[in-house]
């Protein structure tokens, strides 16, 4: 059986929870026809849906159809649940969106346009109400195509009118109408996938009118994805069953799941695994329990308590951060006696229920604190915490959720050197387009900072929310770049770039300039004719964008788009001054900058260089001990130069930095030298990387060939970097053969890019009898040493006998052999070390084959175009 999972989405009041009623009852999941009205819809499986007629949680039902199952998912269509609406998104395969046949397209369904094709979802539409007077088939269609898209088609027609729309969307189909007068349905069902067609269906769902043709165009043109056979698993919500039960929703999105399989998911260091207890297929507040669910499986499953909304299981990848954010805030007040932690501690489940619900607890003042949608919302969650957590609750005045971000590109510096640590990161900080959120990269070249530390700091650009300077609002609509950074050899900690990260971002907004955003929404206001005069003059005071008057018959229509903050409360104003006949609909548009900054940030009051948690200053050492620098004073100081103003820097010698391959080594092996030289007496040796000049030889003496001309040995302790590279030890945990086969040809593509020559020598001394062996592996030498000898002894050996001569390099992570080999002259390669010299080598051969392939591409294409030339 093909399974589907389907998404009803719409404005508010377009008639969506009565469709999927209908839809189920023509399908025959249903023996009954429930209303909204009448408090008996199938999928109003709440009571306080059923007593406020609106969908605020998404719901599923199974719709069978011949041969395809149908997951049919109903998502909120009121913009204060807009969330919930998101995150189901993130699972549908096609989705229908419910336009009212009265009103056409509205605000919050270009906000669901935007979004369906923001997750690129192939979409059916069905326009509802069609049985209400007022309705024209033909200005709806007009409506969609301009508003919508131009690919929308009306699949109610038949014949050639039909045809030559649906031809119009794409070549393939043209050429098919072209030759046979119409388009096959396998081409009509492609155009569909990849969203260059939206079929368009028309009727009323309250009389069933137009759903069996409706089902039926999704029988025919809707068609299965291609799943992988390794499992994966996409979570999008997350509840709890009457008993109690946490609940992972999950769309099962390659191979299949079964009870008591063990599930694992999260980053390092919080990893996860949990055993699947029990598998719910539900439809309606029903379920069925299964043993396994395959793909395309749309399931609810106990036993997972780290789960969240938008997490990958398996092969599936996590989701991207969804659009749309809370945008108020409100002091949570609770009844007297009231422990504030001990219900901040209940309430969290909330939040995990619906994750664009923030429930912060502020420390300092022990107050609970709310981010939210809306109003209604806000409505829903006081009535949610008394019947679940039996707390009557009230609000404190809401506030805007503010944003903030800069005007123009800025670098950022960040310097951390307390004694016995150091890290210094430089960021370039730039404007995005607005709704784009942050977004990180690195231009850093490995030569100046490695790139395990690169993938640090970036780490720390991401794991922090960074608050602006203006009034402490988070901020988004940037690109922040990595653009050079410096670790000492010794005495860099992990810790210290986070420092030295936090302060680079705050210190680059200290110097920007800054812009406060504010959320606005897009609104239509439906009066009466007598009241637009007022009606415009009010938005007009509360700095709104209007649109000319559109006259609808008796009523009026205003749009436009004003600030959340000067539209609060206005719903109730118009209720009162049109006598109950005005109706305000509000839909987030996104954040724009704030239409009274100056006036904000005074109210607010924020004091940026106060704020303890996040400093803007920059530690440097001096004279043995650390020294707090103001932000201003910073890029003065700094080791690298500026990014955006190159200037010659006072470095110390003790942080030069070298190259990527050879990053810690001149440092450690100094201090490696003088404890060898202790123990030992003074070691004689030469810089193996300098070409000395030839001296002047005795007449009766040739001179002294450099080193350097001839070829160079890389030594590698097989076992030391097979369990110091979290790849290979990984691997060696299942089949140490595995891990060295591996390992063995990763020094190939080594040897065959640095034309050196490796020896890579394994432990086998544990093994009776055993004679030791030398083989060539393609173009390098593998080494098993003989019973009761050592990799390092061999190691020893072989550098004491060609180190005279030749430039000999050893990687291993072992302490003692690192001496030993200092001792004959070598360089000894940390295992770190060696691992980013390995993976840069890997990028650079892999950049080559790309540039040989497009070389290959270009010049068969252009055969082909001689080839074609000479034809004619």
């Amino acid at each position: 059986m093909n399974k589907l999972a389907v998404g009803i989405l719409a404005h508010v009041d377009a008639g969506k929870t009565t469709l999927s009623e209908a839809l189920l009852y023509r399908s025959g999941a249903l023996r009954t026809l429930g209303r909204v009205d009448h408090q008996d819809a199938f999928l109003d499986t709440d009571h306080i849906e059923r007593e406020r007629g609106i969908t605020i949680f998404s719901k599923q039902a199974i719709l069978p159809l011949e041969g395809l199952e149908l997951t049919l998912l109903d998502t909120p269509g009121h913009a204060d649940f807009s969330s919930e609406m998101e995150r189901t998104l993130q699972v549908l395969d096609y989705a229908i969106l419910v336009i009212s046949g009265t009103d056409m397209v509205q605000g919050h369904t270009q906000t669901l346009w935007r979004l369906l094709t923001r997750y690129r979802i192939p979409t059916f539409l069905f326009v509802n109400k069609m049985d209400l007077a007022g309705t024209d088939r033909s200005a709806v269609m007009e409506s969609l195509k301009g508003r919508l898209s131009e690919s929308c088609v009306d699949f109610s027609e038949s014949g050639d009118s039909l045809w030559e729309s649906v031809a119009m969307c794409g070549e393939a189909a043209l050429s098919q109408y072209l030759e046979h007068g119409q388009v096959e349905e396998a081409e009509v069902a492609a155009l569909i996938r990849r969203r260059q067609l939206f079929p368009c269906y028309f009727g009323s769902a309250l009389k069933l009118e137009g759903i069996d043709g409706f089902l039926d165009g999704i029988r025919r043109f809707a068609r299965r994805p291609d799943y992988s056979a390794e499992f994966g698993a996409k979570v999008f919500k997350i509840a709890r069953d009457p008993q109690g039960n946490r609940l992972t929703y999950l769309k099962i999105t390659g191979g299949s799941l079964k009870v008591k399989a063990l599930l694992s998911g999260g980053q390092s260091p919080e990893t996860w695994s949990e055993k699947v207890d029990q598998i719910r297929i539900y439809s309606g507040a029903k379920f069925v329990p299964t043993e396994e669910a395959e793909a395309g499986t749309v399931c609810a499953v106990t036993g997972l308590s780290r789960t969240r909304p938008g997490d990958g299981l398996g092969a599936e990848p996590p989701s991207p951060e969804p659009v749309l954010s809370a945008v108020l805030a409100y002091r949570l007040l609770l009844p007297k006696g009231c422990d504030p932690h001990s219900a901040w501690s209940r309430l969290v489940q909330l939040e995990e229920e619906d994750p664009q619900l923030h429930i912060v607890w502020n420390d300092q003042l022990r107050e609970i604190h709310l981010q939210l949608m809306g109003e209604i919302q806000l409505e829903i969650l006081k009535r949610q915490i008394s019947e679940r957590f039996g707390l009557s609750v009230e609000f404190g005045p809401g506030s805007i959720v503010y944003r903030e971000t800069i005007a123009a590109p800025v670098e950022g510096v960040g310097h951390f050197e307390p004694l016995r640590h150091y890290a210094e990161v430089h960021l370039l900080l730039e404007p995005g387009e607005p709704g784009s959120g942050l977004h990180f990269a690195s231009v850093c070249g490995e030569d100046v900072l490695d790139k395990s530390w690169q993938h640090l700091v970036l780490t720390h650009l991401k794991e922090k929310t960074h608050l602006g300077v203006l009034t402490g609002s988070p901020i988004t609509d940037m690109k922040i770049t990595l653009t050079a950074g410096r670790a000492h050899v010794k005495h860099t900690e992990g810790g210290d770039f986070r420092q030295a990260t936090y302060r680079a971002v705050r210190q680059g907004l200290m110097g920007a300039q800054n812009i406060l955003l504010e959320p606005w929404y897009d609104f239509q206001l439906e009066l009466p004719a007598q009241y637009v005069g007022r009606a415009m003059s009010d938005l007009q005071r509360m700095s709104g964008q209007v649109e000319p008057p559109q006259a609808q018959g008796e009523v009026s229509l205003l749009t436009g788009c004003a600030p959340v903050s000067k539209l609060q409360g206005y719903a109730s104003q118009v209720t009162a001054y049109t006598r109950g006949l005005g109706r305000l609909l509000c839909d987030l548009r996104g954040y724009q900058p704030c239409h009274n900054q100056e006036e904000v940030v005074a109210s607010i009051g924020y004091d940026c260089q106060r704020d303890v948690d996040n400093p803007a200053d920059s530690v440097f050492c001096s004279h043995g001990a650390g020294v707090v620098v103001k932000w201003n004073e910073v890029p003065a100081r700094m080791h690298l130069p500026s990014f955006l103003r190159p200037q010659q820097t006072k470095t110390l010698p003790q942080r030069r930095s070298v190259s990527a391959a050879y990053t810690g080594s001149a440092q450690q092996d100094k201090e490696l030298a003088e404890i060898f030289e202790r123990t030992y007496g003074p070691v004689k040796r030469r810089d193996p990387f300098r070409k000395e000049p030839p001296q002047p030889a005795p007449p009766e003496k040739r001179p002294i060939r450099p080193a350097d001309s001839r070829p160079e040995y890389l030594l590698v302790d097989g076992y030391n970097i097979i369990f110091a590279w979290d790849e290979l030890k990984a691997v060696a945990q299942d089949s140490l053969d595995a891990a060295r086969k591996l390992l063995m040809d990763l020094l190939s593509n080594y040897q065959g890019y640095r034309k050196c020559v490796v020896i890579l020598v394994f432990d086998a001394y544990k093994v009776p009898g055993n004679p030791g062996s030398v083989s060539r592996y393609h173009n390098i030498h593998v080494v098993y040493t003989k019973e009761a000898e050592t990799a390092d002894a061999y190691i020893e050996r072989v550098t004491y006998e060609i180190g005279r001569e030749h430039r000999v390099r050893v990687a291993t992570s072992d302490g003692p052999e690192q001496l030993i080999i200092l001792g004959h002259g070598a360089l000894r390669v940390p295992a770190s070390a060696f691992h980013a010299e390995v993976e840069q080598v890997e990028g650079q051969i892999a950049a080559i084959l790309e540039r040989n392939n497009r070389r290959e591409k270009s010049r068969a294409i252009q055969a082909a175009l001689e080839r074609a030339e000479q034809e004619k």
